[in-house]
């Protein structure tokens, strides 16, 4: 499967597998958005044990898109400011149904806006 797979599989789906590092034995679950072809996710705990802290300190990982795993490369981007209110409307429009919609209005907030990282599909 190509990098587009990978993409479209995200859009079209709410959870998706995360792990940081490699040795980590279990993907967690969380929520991705695509945006200018590109993926972004949002810190939703703020723990210091975090997928957030964790990429951090070793920016390799990989991706869970149903059966397929993708490797990955997590970092900042450095657009990250032009990009903000387009990662917002993505997460309000993706996750929209009753029980998510306080959860997407939580994480368009400032302080998970601040922990906001991009995944890399490596190919």
């Amino acid at each position: 499967m190509n990098k587009e797979t990978g993409l479209n599989y995200i859009r079209n789906n709410t959870i998706i597998g995360i792990k940081a590092g490699h040795q980590r034995p279990e993907f967690m679950e969380i929520w991705m958005v695509v945006v200018q072809n590109r993926i972004f996710a949002r810190s939703w705990g703020l723990a210091e044990r975090s997928w957030y802290n964790a990429f951090l300190k070793n920016s390799t990982g990989e991706i869970q898109c149903g059966e397929t795993i993708y490797p990955i490369k997590a970092i900042i981007p450095e657009d990250i400011n032009k990009l903000t209110h387009e990662i917002n409307q993505a997460y309000l429009t993706k996750y929209n149904s009753d029980h998510n919609i306080p959860y997407s209005q939580g994480i368009i907030q400032e302080k998970h806006i601040a922990k906001t990282m991009e995944f890399i599909i490596l190919e």
